[in-house]
């Protein structure tokens, strides 16, 4: 059972990470065509510009602390 679990969780990540490279290829690509880089990629743009205003500095904020002790404990880990 604890197989499965592992395999099922090893899988979601892997489709995190594409999510994630693919909105991350997606921006790449309206900072190099700008406007003219089509309707999908500006509306994907647009979206994540407008996420990244909503969001509150103090949450910004708090976010890059826990990275930070997340990344220092991982180090001190190995």
């Amino acid at each position: 059972m604890l197989e499965h679990l592992q395999k099922a969780k090893q899988l979601l990540w892997a489709f995190v990470e594409i999510g994630f490279l693919t909105v991350l290829s997606v921006i790449l690509i309206y900072l190099l065509l700008g406007a003219k880089s089509g309707v999908f990629v500006t509306g994907v743009a647009q979206n994540v510009i407008a996420f990244a205003g909503a969001v509150p500095e103090q949450s910004l904020v708090g976010l890059a602390i826990v990275l930070a002790i997340v990344f220092l404990v991982a180090r001190r880990m190995r």
